[in-house]
């Protein structure tokens, strides 16, 4: 759980640092809008920004900042996994971590969303066009990470013995030491004790192959 945690408060830094440049952002997305000759519709999913990025991006700025907010949409996108990786769920977790899923898709349809106080990104957009343009994708991040941060709280209410339940096959994400310990698979019993392997014939068949091979050389004599 610390490292889920940990990783969150990392996104959280890049976010601000994002949240600090969304008018170089918006200006992206104006300039790759009119590059492609796509000014009606709005910024309506991650796939659309990802294709701005890569066939009508004009300059190194654009492409920075586009790149910052993709990048941040993937971190989130890994952190879901890591979620789904560290314990079974509960109604509540497995709702706010399906709605996680659902945002960072690439194909999800973001323009309706809107951030609500404390978030004031779409209030600090200039005029209403703008707003009906970019305000779904200026409020995907914070609506998402607002879902972390609730779906932290609900898991850290969990018994101790949740937590260690993965349920993701094969996963060691935050597990002790004991327990991955147990993930290793065993040899055979019997081969650990001197026992019977798998390379060897079992006593009484050697032994049916002694008395076998005695007969014969008697027969031969």
């Amino acid at each position: 759980m610390n490292e889920v945690k940990e990783s969150l408060r990392s996104v959280e830094q890049k976010y601000k640092i994002f949240q600090q440049q969304q008018f170089t952002f918006i200006g992206a997305l104006e300039h790759c809008r009119e590059n492609a000759h796509d000014k009606i519709r709005p910024i309506s999913s991650i796939g659309q920004v990802q294709s701005y990025m890569e066939h009508h991006c004009s300059n190194s700025t654009d492409r920075r900042i586009l790149l910052m907010f993709l990048d941040i949409c993937s971190e989130l996108s890994k952190l879901c996994q890591h979620f789904e990786a560290l314990h079974a769920g509960t109604p509540v977790t497995n709702n706010l971590l399906e709605k996680c899923k659902t945002l960072v898709s690439q194909s999800n349809d973001l323009s309706s969303l809107q951030a609500k106080y404390p978030h004031d990104v779409v209030n600090h957009l200039s005029c209403d066009e703008a707003r009906n343009h970019y305000g779904g994708v200026v409020s995907l991040i914070p609506i998402i990470l607002d879902l972390m941060k609730e779906w932290v709280a609900h898991s850290e209410k969990l018994p101790r013995k949740a937590l260690q339940q993965c349920k993701m096959p094969g996963c060691l994400f935050d597990k002790p030491k004991s327990v991955l310990l147990r993930t290793a698979p065993y040899p055979p019993v019997q081969t650990l004790y001197g026992g019977p392997r798998p390379d060897r014939p079992h006593p009484s068949l050697r032994t049916e192959q002694y008395q076998l091979s005695s007969k014969r050389h008697v027969n031969k004599r």
